[in-house]
């Protein structure tokens, strides 16, 4: 069944600082790095983590000598400054702290040429990070001075926190990458409440012994989640078929993976990891943000499994297997931005995210950034959207934890879905009171039944963005033989297009205009409402549900670059894209 609203149903999706129990949604950001970052101090960024909050808020700040500030403040945020050199940051940038006149530290202070930044990271970082027993360096003056900067992050988020208005988080990020492969997780915690010390990959580059550390850390008193990013990058590890050790996975192993991480990012500065071209030729949404050039680099070649869809599907396979599903992953969104800036996610404002790197025209065009990615095909970042109460940090981090997300490209976009046997909205108004009085909203698993679900979704258009294309349900399963399958819906869609004999609904058109790089909002819906029943629903396979939102076609941030300054289109990278959301998927669970 095809619906079409065409005007938002008053009061559905407003912001409003009282808590609602049919729930709002906000937009934050909980994958960023300031000065206290190595990686980024050595590029230039010299923003602290009370700067980068302010900044989320909406203050101006001066990087790279240029004036930012966000057009639409952020509704919550999280620092999550690499922990793995957080105290020979402390004693590089503080003159009182231990160890600040070590030479190494002089010589970083001072290091002026990209050459010479790059040499003292490879030197300092890449080769002791991707090893087998990451330490570290000599210059360390101990865990006083890891402390120190912990303290900065945490008062920090203290200082911004304002319940009902902003909400600020407690968070670290963990960066191991045995082998290059990336298996960094960002912990959030829920309050104030947290140790002394954070858990760096140099207690463990083992995500074992973080979820240990996270139990341990629970039991003090602290509540806390831990959030894996880039899967893109993570050389098959991020879904795999053995632990870090090399054993056979188990059910208590699935039981503490599912426990303490209930989201991934779906996609950040070094791309989109829904999905690639290469591996679903019949997804034709799929060729978005693909960032092939991170496969130059430390061997990190694309796998299907090192995608987000596919790691799903893994799951269902290892529910059957293990009966507990270990990938059970709602979606997030981040910007892994290495300036300080928080969410700084305009496509026409993009000044890259890594210093010198990338904050060029050239260089974004020509160079890119070291041992990662190609300039050109750096992606402007991600947002992270919950659908919670009211804007505090209780619950904001409890709809993550129960997975009531969704990611987007940058844009602010807002997509939510629910799922049930028989439910019956037919219009946006309802359609969340009957969700969560008769199915699971999205993150939810739907237990075993006889009858078909039902899923309706709904998505708005970002106030100051484009029109809305469709709204995709993309159903992944697992048979009774254990193999795993997918396929693509299109639920509902702008205009007055039919889905042809080939199963294709048409393209919605484009209105970019690649010489001025602007377009109009001639086609497209600003909201969209629809309702889907599973027809071929099997009660005893495990299966997955989750809905894909999609803008009209728009200028990509390359294109905006070369329009400004006079320069040819870049022929390797699309200079279109179609922003996106993706909501976290509903599971259904049969029968064990």
């Amino acid at each position: 069944m095809k619906f079409l609203v065409m005007s938002l149903a008053a009061g559905l999706l407003a912001s409003t600082a009282l808590a609602d129990p049919q729930r709002n949604a906000y937009f934050g950001e909980t994958h960023m790095h300031t000065a206290l970052s190595l990686d980024a101090f050595i590029g230039g960024a010299r923003l602290m983590p009370s700067d980068s909050l302010r900044f989320a808020k909406g203050g101006s700040v001066i990087v790279n000598g240029r004036h930012k500030q966000l057009s639409r403040p952020l509704d919550f945020a999280a620092v999550s400054d690499h922990v793995e050199y957080l105290g020979e940051m402390y004693s590089t940038i503080f003159p009182d702290a231990p160890g600040y006149m070590q030479d190494d530290l002089e010589q970083l202070r001072t290091l002026e040429t990209l050459e010479d930044k790059q040499q003292w990271f490879y030197k300092y970082v890449v080769s002791n990070n991707r090893g087998e027993n990451p330490s570290h360096p000599p210059f360390y003056q101990g865990p006083e001075t890891t402390q120190s900067g912990w303290t900065i992050i945490k008062d920090a988020a203290e200082e911004h926190n304002e319940p009902g208005t902003f909400t600020a988080f407690v968070a670290f990020e963990w960066s191991a990458a045995p082998g290059g492969g990336n298996m960094h997780r960002n912990v959030i915690f829920r309050d104030a409440i947290a140790p002394d010390l954070p858990f760096s990959s140099y207690d463990s580059n083992k995500v074992e012994d973080l979820w240990s550390w996270l139990e341990k850390t629970a039991d003090e008193g602290s509540t806390l989640l831990a959030i894996p990013h880039n899967s893109n990058a993570s050389k098959q590890l991020m879904f795999p078929d053995v632990d870090s050790f090399g054993n056979a996975l188990t059910t208590e192993w699935a039981e503490r993976r599912q426990k303490w991480e209930p989201l991934i990012e779906m996609m950040q500065i070094k791309g989109n990891s829904e999905v690639h071209e290469a591996f679903w030729q019949a997804d034709e949404f799929a060729g978005f943000e693909n960032a092939n050039s991170i496969q130059k680099n430390s061997n990190r070649y694309f796998h299907k499994r090192d995608f987000v869809r596919e790691g799903l599907k893994i799951g269902l396979a290892k529910e059957q297997e293990l009966g507990v599903n270990p990938f059970m992953y709602g979606f997030t969104g981040g910007t892994d931005n290495h300036n300080g800036l928080t969410g700084d996610v305009a496509e026409d404002d993009f000044m890259g995210g890594h210093g010198p790197e990338d904050g060029t025209v050239d260089r974004r065009r020509t160079g890119g950034v070291g041992g990662w990615i190609d300039g050109s095909d750096l992606s402007i970042g991600s947002l992270a959207g919950v659908w919670a109460e009211e804007n505090t940090r209780g619950s904001i981090w409890d709809a993550m934890k129960r997975r009531e997300t969704f990611a987007t490209s940058g844009t602010r976009l807002k997509v939510r879905m629910f799922g049930g046997v028989g439910l019956s909205a037919t219009e946006p108004l309802t359609m969340a009171a009957d969700g969560y009085a008769n199915g699971v909203p999205m993150g939810g698993v739907l237990g075993a039944s006889d009858q078909a679900p039902t899923f309706t979704v709904y998505a708005e258009k970002d106030a100051m963005g484009a029109n809305l294309d469709r709204i995709q349900i993309i159903k992944g399963w697992v048979d009774a033989t254990g193999e795993i399958h997918e396929k693509i819906i299109d639920v509902v869609w702008s205009g007055d297009r039919a889905v042809g004999d080939d199963g294709k609904l048409p393209p919605v058109g484009n209105t970019v205009d690649l010489k001025t790089a602007l377009y109009t909002n001639d086609i497209g819906a600003a909201t969209l409402f629809g309702s889907w029943t599973d027809t071929d629903f099997e009660p005893t396979d495990g299966a997955f549900y989750y809905a894909r939102a999609l803008e009209i076609p728009t200028p990509r941030w390359t294109t905006y670059d070369a329009v400004r300054n006079d320069l040819p289109l870049l022929n390797e990278v699309a200079p279109v894209i179609q922003e996106r959301a993706w909501g976290s998927p509903i599971w259904y669970a049969p029968k064990s």
